[in-house]
């Protein structure tokens, strides 16, 4: 039993609170982590300490739940209880501005509505052109939005959970029927990966699944750090899109 086990074998089994703050140490860098992959600029309202603390409380509220007999490793579990906690607080202060809300949604009916009329992955210049805008104006409009749609897809992937890493099977429920539902997530969300551009999805697999930031990115790819901000927001509002598609008929009406 390494010096860790010992922790959570004190605070689980014998209610140690010494255990508790020495596992809440070992574990803080994981919320400096998180909070510097959300790639978050901060706000007057909302400084990168602030963000932080937040993220510490996710922390602890991940090392109380947390079961060491489960097969999951804490780290990923606490990641997604961490990263939840912080877009929980940012959400609450409506952090986005409405104007990029606004131009999120713009854009996201725009991918949605191209790709299931074309039935497959729209073009930079099929979506400009659909907007009415220039190329140019659009690679504008998707970084002024891309923290926006960061957000967006971290909402998706981490409410309740984090669906890309549900295969670690670690879940709070129980219930059979939420079970299921939650397999058929993964399994959309999975489908909805594989039909993203090559480029966008590996920068998704990257980011997401090898834990790499995107400056580690843009070395891999070899391109700017700014153009893999642009495919991963573009990844984002595509996905977005396809987990959450309406009518044909509403998009008119939008």
């Amino acid at each position: 039993m390494d010096a860790r086990e010992k922790l959570w074998f004190e605070y689980k089994n014998n209610g140690s609170e010494e255990a508790r703050e020495k596992l809440i140490e070992e574990y803080a860098y994981l919320a400096k982590y998180a909070v510097d992959r959300l790639n978050l600029s901060p706000s007057g309202a909302l400084g990168y300490e602030d963000l932080i603390g937040h993220a510490i409380v996710g922390l602890i509220d991940a090392i109380e739940k947390y079961d060491p007999s489960r097969s999951v490793k804490f780290e990923t579990y606490a990641l997604s209880r961490i990263r939840g906690e912080v877009i929980d607080v940012i959400r609450a202060l409506d952090w986005a501005p409405r104007s990029l809300r606004r131009q999120e949604a713009e854009l996201r009916r725009a991918y949605a509505y191209l790709e299931t009329v074309l039935g497959r992955s729209a073009t930079d210049q099929e979506v400009a052109d659909y907007l009415n805008i220039t190329v140019s104006e659009l690679e504008k409009l998707l970084a002024n939005v891309s923290q926006c749609a960061l957000l967006s897809l971290d909402e998706i992937i981490a409410s309740g959970g984090d669906v890309l890493h549900s295969a670690d099977g670690y879940s709070d429920s129980g219930d059979p029927e939420a079970m299921i539902e939650r397999s058929e997530q993964v399994q959309l969300l999975a489908q909805a990966i594989e039909e993203l551009p090559e480029r966008e999805r590996t920068v998704i697999s990257l980011y997401y699944y090898d834990k790499l930031t995107q400056k580690e990115i843009a070395a891999v790819l070899g391109v700017t750090e700014s153009r893999v901000c642009q495919m991963h927001t573009k990844a984002v509002l595509r996905l977005a899109a396809k987990l959450t598609r309406m009518p044909l008929s509403l998009y008119a009406a939008a």
